[in-house]
């Protein structure tokens, strides 16, 4: 028990002197935990070894937990209403075309098809912090900003629908010869619809709970004591942990007026869980399997990326939005970090058998994305006259 708490200890202290070191060199705070991570892991140091980082897997498990209640507060029906129909299309061609040319070409260079689905999933995912970051600091506003925030927000619910039936698809390709239109289908289904049936029967529980409870903290209380219960009960029943959260977080911020006051209070508890979820995320990189999976790797950034472009400018298209959002919306989805992170860790679990791949292309593709992503986001304003290039330039300069 003490080395554990030691093995903590020593993650946070690393995390925090990364973050600030990232932050000195204007790079998000996700790559620098991401180094600390590598760094203090058996890959380099070793200050925390193999056995030390599975020892942390309970925190990892617990911080998806909450990555997928705060995606689903973002559910709000109003929410949804007032963003609109052109953006939900731009949304699910983005997050699906991305999806769909990972699968063809990874299959295409002969990887095995389980593999491919799960990374094709995994590339539906965003960073919506590195997004964010970039149009606050340099003010954007415009056409494209105004497009970007909701697919951004939206885009994680999407993907990990997609990624629990494709999961599932692929647990059911790599457990042997058992190709049966029951594994094929109606496990795949039977999963989704008990993950999200379960989790809105916990969010219905907490909404009602919290009408007992007048306090922040006990509001806090009830939304930590429903996320713990439902990655129990996933864990348990075998079921989608990201998905049952999701639904209880959906629940309860379409049940409850104050629901904004609530999934506050849960983020200001969450940062020290999700800064130990990244560290050891990245403890877990194994330095020598990256040669390994070299054109794996950089198969899945090349398909992703033109995937994320090509589907925001085919569902532009098709809504008749404005030229610039047709020409630099999908520059701007590239980043890459949490979420994703989460669905490899949750690969590791299901399928011990691609764990080390998976885990190593999107660790390195996320550290890659939020290396250049922001840069990226932030041409792209700058090329649609959403960010002026002398202010950008001014608060650059300011920020050295």
């Amino acid at each position: 028990m003490s080395i554990t708490i030691l093995y903590i200890a020593a993650a946070m202290t690393a995390g925090l002197l990364f973050n600030r070191f990232a932050k000195l060199i204007s790079l998000p705070n996700v790559t620098g935990y991401l180094v600390a991570g590598l760094l203090i892991g058996p890959s380099v140091l070793n200050l925390i070894p193999k056995d030390g980082a599975e020892a942390l897997n309970v925190l990892v498990t617990l911080a998806l937990g909450f990555i997928a209640y705060s995606i689903g507060g973002e559910f709000n029906i109003n929410n949804i209403k007032a963003i609109g129909g052109k953006s939900i299309i731009i949304t699910m061609f983005q997050a699906l075309t991305a999806v769909g040319l990972v699968d063809i070409t990874l299959c295409a260079l002969g990887f095995d098809v389980p593999l491919a689905l799960t990374l094709g999933a995994i590339a539906a995912a965003t960073a919506p912090a590195a997004t964010l970051m970039v149009v606050r600091q340099y003010r954007a506003n415009g056409p494209v900003t105004r497009t970007l925030l909701p697919v951004v927000a939206m885009d994680d619910a999407v993907g990990l629908i997609v990624f629990a039936v494709s999961l599932a698809l692929a647990q059911g390709m790599s457990g042997g010869g058992d190709m049966s239109f029951y594994t094929m289908v109606v496990q795949p289904l039977t999963e989704i619809v008990l993950s999200l049936a379960i989790g809105g029967a916990i969010g219905l529980i907490a909404s009602i709970a919290l009408r007992f409870f007048h306090s922040k903290d006990n509001f806090l209380c009830v939304s930590v004591a429903a996320v713990l219960l439902g990655t129990a009960l996933a864990d348990i029943w075998g079921l989608s942990s990201l998905l049952l959260c999701m639904s209880i977080g959906a629940i309860v911020c379409n049940l409850r007026k104050d629901a904004d006051s609530i999934m506050e209070g849960c983020e200001r508890w969450t940062p020290p869980l999700f800064m130990l979820f990244f560290v050891i995320s990245g403890a877990e990189l194994d330095l020598a399997a990256i040669p390994t999976v070299g054109m794996l790797g950089v198969a899945y950034l090349v398909a992703r990326s033109a995937g994320k472009y090509l589907g925001t400018y085919i569902g532009s298209g098709i809504v008749h939005a404005d030229d610039n959002i047709k020409k630099y919306l999908g520059l701007a989805l590239l980043p890459q970090a949490g979420v994703a992170i989460g669905m490899a860790q949750v690969c590791a679990a299901k399928l011990p058998m691609y764990s080390e791949r998976i885990t190593t292309v999107v660790l390195c593709a996320a550290l890659i994305y939020e290396l250049i992503g922001p840069v990226i986001t932030k041409a792209a304003l700058v090329k649609a006259g959403e960010i002026s290039p002398q202010f950008a330039y001014r608060r650059h300069k300011a920020a050295m």
